[in-house]
């Protein structure tokens, strides 16, 4: 039986304009930074939680952008697909990893992308990004 989980998460660019790519402990790919809606939670409620947890980070919910909804197969969880608010923001200032995340990455949104990106990010979400007009994370 097929479950889907229904997820907020953001593309949150540094001044260069890179994209953050987190990985979660005991996992191989690259995703965005986010997670799963709690019960009675919006998507902007959920990546506020979220980002907080993952990366100690507070964003007003009007420095968010929405990209769009998508949908793609979970890259850590079998028989899994992932409904999923996805969102834009310049980062206020720098990051490190907390909660469950093991590492960061930055991507270059014009370089060669990495074997290790999860489903949603590579099939949905960096094309939806290619398609916006001007900087990807321009408002």
């Amino acid at each position: 039986m097929t479950t889907t989980l229904h997820i907020a998460a953001a593309c949150l660019f540094d001044e260069r304009g890179h994209l953050l790519l987190v990985r979660k402990r005991n996992t191989r790919f690259f995703m965005l930074p986010g997670g799963k809606r709690e019960a009675g939670e919006d998507a902007l409620a959920a990546l506020g939680r979220e980002l907080f947890e993952e990366l100690e980070l507070r964003l007003d919910a009007d420095a968010l952008h929405a990209l769009g909804q998508f949908q793609a197969a979970a890259a850590n969880e079998a028989d899994t697909w992932l409904q999923a608010d996805i969102y834009r923001a310049s980062l206020p200032h720098p990051v490190q990893p907390a909660a469950e995340l093991e590492e960061l990455r930055w991507l270059a949104l014009d370089a060669p992308l990495p074997d290790d990106l999860a489903p949603l990010l590579r099939e949905q979400v960096l094309p939806a990004l290619q398609r916006l007009p001007g900087n990807p994370h321009a408002r």
